[in-house]
């Protein structure tokens, strides 16, 4: 795993390290910034992903992500799972960030005391330890400062401090890091104890202007909020369709992970013809595997509080618009703009959309717009060059139109193409709706046991479907 973990400002000049195994020279990170350069690797590239995260250079493979203003570096001799570097390179940045609030250059050099202390418990002699953020928290209870704040108080609490008669007492660690169910704490009570399961899907799709579906895609997660007393055994089932058709028959080559890093081969099961193309799907490291791969069903002990339980992403090429647009657009001799728009809510009518938004391009300078709608509200954005149609709920099946009287500046004929620029700029379209997920997937039951308090609990079940990039082209 990595030898040296290295935080970098943005011109690559370290800040702060720690240096796990000693096999690589110090001088080495001198060559990161000109390796950068040597492969022309810039921010922006990095940010678009259209640069590697890896640099091979006379044997050292230099591992790095960008944070704000930091580079965030390993560095490492061997063959190593760039992978799992990588995710606790992501997972170090997240655990900082919950310490210091924002990490960045100076909050680095204001809290060394406590980066070094968490470098030293989230990994050993290059291998990751620990990386949750709640078990660290149970035994590293520094708070982040400034060096302001320190210098004003570090007096007044010194002579405060020595008085505590406490303070020799030698720390004992929490019992998670010596359990194995170490996301979990033993001795969790609660007066009533309950579980929220919550199905979220966001959709990308792009509609062309006919109202024919170019692309779409489906990410979504489950997400559970845990209130449950002692050691509580969680089994939830999915839909035979979303399970069978989807998770279990990808392909043949389709491993499934979670946090641990644990993995398990899916099965490929062609003969389905319903089946839902299910990718990228991802368990917390409190599923258990094995169990999943034999049963099909989710079992495992779950983390105190908020988390998620699953990731997933679904390619379809199936999916029915929610909103169909019909949009018209009318130039009256480049001296008024007169554009009509036609919502309609396609799905079903006990489905409702709420906090619907719509975003209709408009050209750079407009003047006196006028509106004729017969529901929610409009508002003229001149910043982002759009008119915004809101509404607070939509049911499926309806119909509404608005209709703008936008007036132009007086123009050269010249320059009258720039009219038609803005239609090549789509619509974009916000909501949010409960009560269902257009992936298919149905959770059948969500079964709660503790064998020991053998409590009653009471279990909720949600779905929420919401808008990610959903475009829809006028022309």
């Amino acid at each position: 795993m990595a030898s040296i973990v290295y935080f970098l400002d943005n011109k690559g000049r370290p800040l702060l390290s720690r240096d796990y195994k000693g096999d690589i020279p110090t001088n080495a990170v001198e060559k990161f910034p000109l390796l950068l350069i040597k492969n022309q690797i810039t921010i922006e590239s990095i940010e678009e992903g259209a640069s590697s995260p890896i640099i091979y250079d006379n044997g050292i493979n230099y591992i790095y992500m960008i944070h704000k203003n930091l580079y965030v570096l390993a560095l490492t001799k061997h063959d190593s799972n760039i992978f799992n570097i990588l995710c606790y390179l992501n997972n170090l940045i997240k655990v900082m960030e919950s310490y210091v609030k924002s990490l960045e250059e100076e909050s680095i050099r204001d809290n060394f005391s406590i980066i070094y202390e968490l470098l030293d418990e989230m990994m050993d002699y290059g291998i990751p330890q620990i990386t949750d953020e709640k078990i660290l928290k149970e035994y590293i209870t520094q708070k982040s400062f400034t060096l302001e704040e320190f210098i004003g108080k570090t007096m007044a609490k010194s002579n405060a401090y020595n008085k505590k008669t406490n303070h020799s007492r030698a720390s004992i660690p929490p019992s998670t890091l010596t359990n194995s169910i170490n996301w979990r704490s033993p001795g969790i009570i609660y007066k009533k104890n309950e579980a929220y399961l919550d199905v979220i899907e966001s959709i990308d799709m792009l509609i062309n202007s006919k109202g024919q579906m170019l692309n779409s895609e489906i990410f979504g997660k489950i997400q559970l909020k845990s209130y449950l007393s002692g050691m509580p055994e969680l089994i939830l089932g999915l839909n035979e369709k979303f399970i069978q058709g989807g998770i279990a028959s990808i392909n043949g080559d389709n491993i499934l992970k979670n946090e641990n890093g644990g993995s398990t081969t899916t099965a490929n099961n062609n003969n389905n013809k319903n089946k839902i193309d299910v990718e990228d799907v991802k368990f917390h490291q409190c599923v258990r595997l094995s169990k999943f791969e034999s049963d099909k069903k989710i079992s495992f002990i779950p983390p105190d509080g908020e988390f998620e339980l699953m990731s997933y992403r679904v390619h379809s090429t199936s999916l029915k618009p929610l909103f169909l647009i019909d949009y018209k657009f009318k130039n009256h001799s480049n001296t008024r703009l007169e554009i009509m728009i036609k919502i309609t809510s396609n799905f079903k009518n006990k489905i409702i959309a709420n906090k619907v938004q719509i975003k209709i391009p408009v050209p750079d300078e407009i003047d006196s717009p006028k509106y004729h709608y017969n529901k929610g509200s409009i508002k003229y954005l001149p910043d982002e060059s759009v008119i915004l149609w809101k509404f607070n709920r939509i049911e499926g099946g309806k119909s509404y139109v608005m209709v703008a009287e936008l007036l132009l500046p007086s123009i050269n004929n010249e320059d009258s193409y720039k009219l038609e620029t803005f239609k090549k700029r789509p619509l974009k379209v916000n909501f949010e709706m409960q009560g269902f997920v257009t992936s298919g997937l149905q959770v059948t039951y969500l079964k709660i046991n503790e064998p020991k308090l053998n409590y009653q609990s009471y279990p909720y079940v949600r779905y929420i479907t919401k808008s990610g990039d959903y475009a829809i082209r006028v022309k």
